[in-house]
């Protein structure tokens, strides 16, 4: 049997499947994210639950993460903004004498939708999540970008919507992409709950698009996908796929040429296929594959 576990920023997603068939669950958990410590605890049980035996163990992570083979710190959390997290290794969250291969949360997510959803039979696909954090995770000529390092795109800066003059909740930079643009930010800015806008929705969606646009279109120049998987807590919000999508088109302003896959944006820009369950399925197929930045090294660790 092999394991994927997605650790976010918000909650944890652990399953286990057989390794012949690793997109069908046969049992599935969520929990709040909390303290390293009790989510170790909650996973470590999980995966030794009724005595099974787990041959491999793919995790998706929320980062940043040194992925580096030749740090002393490979597989940890570095400078992360969850409280309690920085420093924390992801082997011991999993236990001892168990073979582990590691990715990013959205990395995760974007192997997912590449084998089993949205991105299948596509080689050059970003994943985009706009949630308690934001983050890209891509897979170019059908290989994750995630070797030494992985991308950290929620700190990009933006340039501020006219009717905006929220400072931001990011620590390091306060108006980045993930400062302006996060669930939290969404929160802070409207002083409620991206599930009860009310009569800011509207213009909560403008906003929000205009900055989401921004983003979509630095991923288009700069990796050049042939997809974009666009996911996360905030896209449920009604409205902000379309509005991303037109935000986007307005950034690219045909600058690609008229016969670029992005001009054909409800095609280019898609929901992810998987829902929920991107990344832990993403983490599965690692398991199953063994592939990328594997840590058979830390097994040991805990």
């Amino acid at each position: 049997m092999i394991a994927g576990i997605e650790t976010g920023g918000t909650k944890i997603i652990c399953a286990v499947a057989e390794e012949a068939t690793p997109s069908r669950l046969v049992e599935v958990i969520e929990f709040p994210t909390g303290a390293p410590d009790g989510a170790g605890e909650r996973i470590r049980a999980f995966l030794g639950e009724r005595g099974r035996r787990v041959d491999a163990v793919g995790v998706a992570s929320f980062g940043p993460l040194d992925l580096d083979p030749s740090s002393p710190g490979r597989g940890r959390i570095t400078a992360t903004t969850k409280p309690g997290w920085a420093g924390t290794s992801l082997a011991e969250l999993i236990g001892p004498h168990r073979s582990m291969t590691l990715v990013s949360d959205v990395t995760g997510a974007a192997i997912g939708e590449s084998a089993y959803g949205a991105a299948s039979g596509v080689s050059d696909v970003a994943y985009v999540t706009v949630g308690t954090g934001i983050g890209v995770g891509a897979i170019l000529s059908g290989t994750p970008v995630s070797g030494v390092g992985h991308p950290e795109m929620g700190h990009l800066p933006v340039r501020r919507h006219p009717d905006d003059d929220f400072p931001g909740v990011c620590p390091f930079h306060g108006d980045c992409v993930e400062g302006l643009a996060s669930g939290p930010a969404m929160a802070a800015r409207w002083s409620r709950s991206t599930r009860a806008l009310g009569a800011d929705h509207a213009r909560a969606v403008q906003i929000e698009s205009s900055y989401l646009g921004q983003l979509l279109a630095t991923v288009l120049y700069s990796l050049v996908p042939q997809r974009i998987v666009l996911g996360g807590g905030v896209l449920k919000i009604e409205g902000m796929l379309t509005g991303a999508r037109a935000a986007m088109r307005r950034e690219v302003n045909g600058a690609l040429g008229a016969g670029h896959p992005s001009t054909e944006v409800d095609a280019f820009v898609v929901a992810p296929a998987l829902g929920d369950h991107s990344g832990v399925l993403g983490a599965l197929h690692l398991a199953r594959n063994g592939a990328f930045a594997r840590t058979d090294s830390l097994a040991a660790a805990g």
